[in-house]
């Protein structure tokens, strides 16, 4: 999940404990559960609408029920066929928003809507995978039509040849493994799929469950096996969903204002747990450190995006707050796009005219090594974050099976760094010139000061030759060009969706990731090409056998090999893991960690002086 940490006028609040103010640096990129896939718009999803089940406080290993009454299990009968079917039961007298009582049909529809939608670049390849042993809505076609999407649908309708086949395709394989037997809802796995229940867990989209009656009224899937194709992959902000959201949930939506970047929720009176202690939550985007820290000293913020560089101007304060040295789960990276966008504004004339940069510039090895040596990640970590990050290898946060502390890290070093310009393209950068724009989302100054380092160091080993621009796009616009790959040089933050390697091996280094597409064609095309030091496989091959391996000790082994050729060909740039920082008023109580959750629990969160 991808990750935000945000000026408008400031309003005052006096103490009031049924009020919570978040004053943060991002803003949601949409409501839509199905496609909504980043930690700004998951806190406002997590908090409106519920899972079957969940997280069992700080735990990433136990969980408790939800909209299910039980956890399925081995021991409790709920988890059967050695692992591939998996039964729900579904709790009675829960109430959505508007009124509507759930019922387990509201929970098949939900599931089967997110994999029928199946947006580009969104969450809903997990479950494709965890249900079907895919990772796409298009695979799955193509595996059962025998045909590319390309050759089966024309303007987004199937041909005529191939439109029962489609139906077919629901009715045979969707349909059945996602079913209502009484009071249950039963998913059928197509083979056992260990992190399964971890995907279930996760309360930030993909798992949430919708009103299937008032889904439909509102242009959602009508759910008929004839007409879904319709409802694929529809534009974020044609969705009927964007801006509205109604769950089960403890709070309910009250207000999204996109002019004034504020979110307000208020609490749900007929909520099943019981009302929530707070009231009224307001998610404010602030983009100026000093205007946060301003707001949490005075009250007027309950707790602020803290900008690490100036976390010691609030210490020391009585009435503030510092939680740090919390566990993370998430990794910050250099990325690079392998094959830019034509249209895209962040690379000049696009060309080697001394203006630009060539589209397919970092497919090239050592323009991509050149950038791993201008990063002083030592001062990133000891002047930036003071010291709340760790240095990692690849892609893998510290904590999770296969991460190896003995892989290389990259280093610092400017001479080498020119040596690998003059080897890129024949040493073009450094002739002929180059110019790019490196983006960042604004008020996260962490990518901007990698930003402004890899600026300042390629400006100064070329001088004259190679100009770096920096620009500060806000969070919506800033997910949109990474995911148009119109961003030559990206800077990922990747929160775990499941506490498993697969969701950052496959996420950074696969074809089918969801960065691949940001990554580029070239990218696809390199990672999914055998290669003799792999063993005549790919390393889409590899990713996938260390994903469907039931040995640990396979896969653990599998993830560093994978890890060793991510590192040996500068796939991508691994800068930090952070440690987590909160800074919040000290009247507020009940708060705890979860490296899963995107943001605050404000079930659980209350006020008192």
């Amino acid at each position: 999940m991808l990750v935000s940490l945000l000026v408008l006028a400031v309003v005052s609040f006096a103490f009031d404990p049924t009020i919570y103010v978040s004053a943060g640096v991002g803003e949601p990129d949409t409501l839509d559960i199905h496609q909504a896939y980043d930690t700004v718009s998951g806190e406002v999803i997590y908090n409106v609408y519920e899972s079957l089940i969940a997280y069992k406080g700080s735990s990433l290993t136990e969980f408790e029920p939800r909209l299910a009454t039980q956890v399925p299990s081995v021991k409790n009968g709920l988890i059967r066929d050695g692992g591939k079917t998996y039964v729900f039961p579904i709790r009675k007298g829960v109430k959505f928003h508007n009124g509507a009582t759930l019922t387990p049909e509201d929970v098949e529809y939900s599931f089967e809507r997110g994999l029928l939608y199946d947006p580009a670049g969104g969450p809903m390849w997990m479950l494709w995978n965890a249900i079907f042993g895919v990772n796409s809505l298009n695979e799955m076609i193509q595996k059962y039509v025998g045909k590319p999407v390309s050759e089966v649908f024309k303007d987004g309708e199937p041909l005529p040849e191939y439109k029962d086949k489609i139906v077919q395709m629901y009715k045979e394989v969707i349909d059945p493994a996602i079913e209502v037997e009484g009071d249950n809802v039963v998913f059928r796995l197509a083979r056992p799929y260990g992190p399964f229940l971890t995907i279930m867990a996760h309360t930030v989209g993909w798992s949430a469950v919708l009103d299937k009656e008032t889904s439909i009224k509102m242009g959602l899937w009508d759910g008929k096996p004839d007409t879904w194709w319709k409802y694929r992959n529809i534009a974020k902000e044609k969705s009927p969903l964007y801006a509205i959201a109604i769950g089960t949930g403890p709070y309910r939506l009250v207000e999204w204002d996109r002019t004034n970047r504020k979110v307000v929720l208020e609490a749900f009176k007929d909520y099943w747990r019981g009302e929530p202690r707070l009231k009224k939550v307001i998610l404010l985007t602030v983009s100026e450190w000093g205007t946060r820290k301003l707001m949490l000293e005075k009250g007027d913020a309950d707790d602020i995006a803290v900008v690490l560089e100036y976390l010691d101007q609030i210490r020391g304060n009585k009435d503030i707050q510092i939680i740090d040295n919390i566990p993370s789960m998430s990794v910050t990276v250099v990325g690079f796009s392998w094959s830019v966008s034509p249209n895209s504004k962040y690379i000049g004339s696009g060309k080697w005219d001394g203006n630009g940069m060539p589209p397919d510039f970092f497919s090239n090895i050592n323009a991509r090594k050149a950038i791993s040596y201008v990063i002083n990640y030592d001062a990133v970590i000891r002047d930036v974050l003071k010291g709340y990050g760790t240095r990692i290898p690849a892609a893998l946060p510290n904590g999770l099976l296969g991460f190896d502390p003995t892989l290389p890290l990259y280093k610092f070093n400017l001479t080498e760094a020119r040596k690998a310009l003059e080897k890129a393209w024949d040493g073009k950068a450094l002739k002929i010139g180059l110019k790019f724009t490196i983006a960042y989302n604004t008020g996260n100054l962490m990518r901007q000061r990698i930003a402004e380092m890899i600026k300042t160091y390629l400006e100064m080993i070329a001088p004259g030759k190679i100009k770096v621009d920096i620009a500060a796009l806000n969070w919506p616009s800033y997910l949109d060009a990474m995911r148009k790959a119109e961003l030559p040089m990206p800077i990922f933050n990747w929160l775990a969706d499941f506490p498993d390697p697969d969701n950052f091996i496959f996420t950074f280094y696969h074809s089918a990731g969801t960065y691949a597409p940001r990554q580029g064609d070239n990218f696809k095309k390199f990672v999914s090409t055998p290669r003799k030091e792999l063993g005549g496989k790919s390393l889409d091959e590899l990713i996938e056998m260390a994903r469907n391996s039931s040995d640990p000790e396979e896969r653990a082994k599998l993830y560093v090999q994978i890890q060793k050729f991510a590192i040996d060909n500068y796939i991508s740039i691994p800068v930090y893991q952070p440690v987590g920082v909160r800074a919040q008023r000290a009247w507020v109580k009940g708060w705890y960690p979860n490296p899963m959750r995107p943001g605050n629990d404000y079930f659980e969160l209350y006020k008192q002086q």
